[in-house]
């Protein structure tokens, strides 16, 4: 018997010894240490030992397992540290190597030819007026001399909050033109851009939700001069120094026109390019 726990102890060292992987281990624990382990079956037989035998042999047999046990722990530490390291060098970073930029959103297009043309103005004098985009049908129509029963009024073209169609979304920035007006002194120049909203399909050219920059200007001795002068000015700078511009003239009711006053309305749409750039004067 003592011969077998040897070469159990010799037989086991060696194996544990060649372990290359932490499932290796513990199919020779098992194997050996195991309730059906070699070592165990060795001692079932311990019965059949004389008195003196057994204290020797269950010693033998003690030393054996502790010593099995022992390097069973330190092969699996081994290998967890052998893991280990090759895990740090596959995910190791060098430090050197310059890091990645994020990609961080940019301003949409259209504001970005919003603030350029708001800074236009702003060089030419004009004051910036941006404010509610829920108006009252009395500033967005009727101050405006669009009367009750004008199709631009009708609920198909128009989004209301109230069943008296008093309150809606603006459908103009020319509200703000009234605004103004009211609580300004003179001499008045504003632009105020802004979102308006009208029940259009949604199509290449229209849609439910777009933008407008209305211009104003209230003074002494302004010509159609003025208001050609300013908005060369704006396409000049828009588009460069040697654009060429044409103005053709637009029908508007006499009635809507403010007297000594220069008015005018700038429709741009979202786009990657300035070429959607139009104009509306009076």
């Amino acid at each position: 018997m003592k011969q077998q726990l040897e070469a159990i102890r010799k037989a086991a060292l060696d194996a544990i010894s060649d372990a290359g992987k932490a499932e290796d281990l513990e199919a020779l624990r098992v194997r050996y240490l195991g309730k059906k382990g070699e070592l165990t079956a060795v001692l079932k037989q311990m019965g059949k030992l004389s008195a003196e035998e057994r204290p020797v042999i269950g010693q033998l047999a003690n030393d054996v397992r502790a010593k099995l046990e022992a390097n069973i722990e330190e092969k699996t530490k081994e290998l967890a540290d052998k893991a280990m390291e090759l895990k740090l060098k596959s995910e190791a970073v060098d430090v050197t190597i310059p890091g990645k930029q994020e990609k961080i959103g940019v301003k949409h297009p259209m504001y970005q030819v919003l603030d350029e043309i708001k800074d236009i103005f702003v060089g030419m004098g004009f004051e910036i007026l941006e404010d509610r985009e829920v108006e009252l049908a009395e500033y967005n129509f009727t101050k405006l001399n669009v009367e009750e029963g004008h199709p631009a009024r009708e609920w198909s073209d128009t989004f209301y909050f109230t069943e008296d169609s008093s309150i809606l979304l603006r459908t103009q920035t020319s509200p703000m033109q009234i605004h103004a007006m009211e609580t300004r002194e003179l001499p008045i120049r504003i632009l105020a851009p802004g979102r308006v909203y009208r029940k259009d399909e949604v199509d290449a050219t229209h849609s439910p939700m777009f933008h407008q920059i209305e211009g104003m200007a209230i003074d002494k001795g302004i010509t159609m001069a003025d208001l050609k002068g300013t908005l060369n000015e704006v396409v000049r700078q828009l588009y460069g120094e040697h654009t060429v511009t044409r103005f053709r003239p637009h029908h508007f009711r006499p009635e809507t026109l403010t007297p000594r006053s220069l008015r005018f309305a700038v429709r741009h749409w979202a786009t990657a390019s300035r070429t959607l750039f139009s104009s509306e004067f009076t």
